[in-house]
């Protein structure tokens, strides 16, 4: 029988009982996604998760799969693999920003003292998970939310020190 205090996997190299877990997981949407083919309607579930862990260190993939289980899992373990530094300064981002990627446009501003963060959805738990507390963000173009919180994630790694 094992120890608590040790690491168990199950056989997918998983980790079963969650001791020693360093990254935090955010499920930022779960869709059912048909592709018609000639043999007819093939319905797959695309998950899009974030990781993070208390060093400012943030990853978001997406991942589809028949199931929502292995869609999530795959999701989590790539993300992981795809981690980036956010740097923060008292709380806020340390200047104005505008960053693009592919449609998605947004503008991101530091804020005064108490104003908590102020944005759209996607943008909103980019900036949550990172730990900041006072920023402003603004989105233009598209509204897809994967291509919005890969922007949010682009310009908060784009901050030079």
């Amino acid at each position: 029988m094992a120890n608590s205090k040790e690491n168990t996997t199950n056989k997918n190299g998983n980790q079963v009982d969650g001791v020693n877990n360093e990254f935090k997981e955010e499920l930022l949407s779960i869709d059912r996604v048909t592709r018609v083919t000639a043999w007819g309607r093939q319905l797959r579930f695309r998950a899009v998760m974030l990781v993070w862990n208390w060093k400012w260190k943030i990853g978001l993939w997406t991942w589809k799969s028949w199931e929502v289980v292995t869609a999530i899992a795959k999701a989590v373990n790539d993300a992981k693999k795809n981690i980036v530094n956010v740097s923060i300064e008292e709380g806020s981002v340390p200047y104005n920003l505008t960053t693009k990627y592919k449609s998605a446009i947004i503008m991101i501003h530091p804020a005064s003292k108490w104003t908590w963060i102020i944005a759209w959805w996607a943008a909103r738990k980019v900036l949550d998970v990172a730990w900041y507390s006072d920023v402003i963000a603004k989105r233009y173009g598209s509204t897809n939310l994967i291509n919005n919180a890969k922007a949010t994630l682009k310009a908060l790694t784009s901050f030079k020190k």
